[in-house]
């Protein structure tokens, strides 16, 4: 996929004709207003996408923190935020994407294929200087058939027995388990290499050149890459930032917070 088949700018969305359906899930760990801030201002047709029960089933040990969600849920949430066979999606967050690559990801998962990340995201629609809406929006029901499976993922014991290479998209303080904030152990899965999401973008908050994000995975593109993070959501972020580059590579849902549950699993607190 080229660039523009992954990223949306906000030029050419404002500039649109006919928008595709927008879809706004602002979501940050320790943050649990995304919808507070839907409401106070979005882009004008934008409808609101809960991460943690529209784009994730209920928290469990072995499913982590964000599984994925039943694939009738997914399908009957899409369909209330209006989708429609054959729509162009586009995503956004305003926090460079970290949250609305979870809908990238599982939307194509679903079996969407024209679905595109907000390159800077709300942030970037305001310093545009394009107008904002405040409120809630209600659409029209949708039509969208969705399927699950249109990409791969791993699982704990996929994971466990893996060949390739595992990249962890956490913070390094997280990686190195100097601080887990929220899942049960601190550490990382034995053998992954860190790779923190916030290495994907630039100053402005927008995925770096294809080159450049080519350049920082060059060094795992031989192989067959799993990538995972705390729980399956900021993980789908590297996967953008992957395709961009034009490296395929898988998403462990589970991530962190399904190994780590499992006491059986080992956990490293070293640079690997």
């Amino acid at each position: 996929m080229s660039r523009d088949q992954i990223l949306a700018d906000v030029v050419s969305i404002h500039a649109a004709e006919q928008r595709p359906a927008l879809l706004d899930v602002r979501w940050a760990l320790g943050d649990p207003h995304g919808y507070d801030h839907y409401r106070e201002a979005h882009i004008p047709g934008a409808v609101y996408v809960s991460l943690d029960t529209e784009l994730a089933a209920p928290p469990s040990a072995e499913g982590g923190r964000h599984p994925l969600p039943a694939i009738a849920d997914l399908q009957a949430a899409a369909r209330r935020w209006g989708l429609r066979t054959g729509q162009p999606v586009v995503v956004y967050d305003n926090t460079g994407g970290l949250a609305a690559s979870r809908a990238w990801w599982l939307l194509r998962w679903a079996g969407l294929s024209d679905v595109r990340v907000l390159d800077g995201g709300f942030g970037a629609w305001v310093a545009a200087g394009y107008p904002a809406e405040s409120g809630d929006q209600e659409p029209a029901p949708g039509d969208v058939t969705l399927t699950p499976g249109h990409l791969p993922t791993l699982d704990t014991d996929d994971v466990a027995a893996y060949q390739g290479v595992l990249l962890d998209a956490r913070a390094a303080e997280r990686y190195r388990g100097e601080v887990e904030p929220v899942d049960p152990r601190a550490g990382h899965i034995p053998g992954a290499y860190n790779a923190p999401t916030t290495g994907n973008l630039g100053p402005d908050g927008r995925f770096l050149p294809a080159d450049v994000l080519r350049e920082r995975f060059e060094p795992y593109a031989d192989a067959e890459i799993g990538v995972y993070c705390g729980s399956g959501v900021t993980a789908a972020h590297e996967l953008v930032a992957l395709a961009v580059a034009g490296i395929p590579a898988t998403l462990y849902p589970g991530s962190w917070s399904a190994w780590s549950a499992d006491p059986s699993r080992p956990a490293a607190t070293t640079d690997d």
